[in-house]
């Protein structure tokens, strides 16, 4: 390995850990904005919690009730692919294989964006059915959103391993990445026909 191939590795390891901390704060962050009407507010969404009006006159923003089910097939989409991929690098196919990892990355990109804009415009719905349903889809919920968290950097070491053509290295990591990745969007569809029957 040269000198300038082990400055990048170096370099996108901590762009790596930098992108995976600062993506779920951020995230965290926007998902206690709301744009109410023609206002951008903070709240903590807690009834203890008077919000914090950031700006006013802004354009008025109607709630974007039509994105969860298009991010919804969003993630059913990328599913889909991401099975295609392994398929395809399984048989050789390297190239058709990177073609489908960056179709899924673009598609999971697409899914954080239209994610942030609808909890940013709408209120949470809340799950209405009780027993061991609800349980069952809050362990779903819950292990989606924590394995999402951990799939950030899983994705981008895969990633990097790959374009720096470390293959040995990227397989390894991407027998962790793929089930997790696979896990987080089978998820991703089945919390949204969970909680559809409940959006107003």
């Amino acid at each position: 390995m040269n000198k300038t191939n082990s400055e990048n590795i170096i370099l996108y390891n901590r762009l790596t850990v930098i992108v995976s901390i600062l993506v779920p704060v951020v995230v965290a962050l926007l998902l206690f904005l709301k744009w109410d009407l023609d206002k951008l507010v903070f709240d903590l969404r807690s009834p203890n919690f008077e919000p914090i009006i950031l700006f006013e006159n802004l354009p008025i923003a109607k709630p974007l009730k039509f994105l969860p089910p298009i991010y919804a097939t969003i993630n059913g989409i990328t599913a889909i692919i991401l099975v295609l991929a392994v398929y395809y690098i399984k048989k050789g196919m390297r190239n058709i294989h990177e073609y489908l990892i960056k179709i899924c990355i673009a598609l999971s990109l697409c899914f954080l964006v239209m994610y942030i804009a609808y909890h940013m415009t709408s209120d949470p719905t809340e799950y209405g059915r009780e027993g061991g349903i609800k349980i069952l889809y809050f362990f779903i919920l819950i292990s989606h959103i924590l394995l999402s968290i951990a799939l950030i950097p899983l994705v981008l070491i895969s990633y990097v391993r790959a374009i720096h053509k470390e293959f040995a290295n990227h397989k390894k990591i991407a027998k962790i990445t793929f089930p997790i990745w696979l896990y987080v969007t089978v998820t991703g569809v089945i919390v949204y026909l969970m909680i559809s029957p409940f959006y107003a």
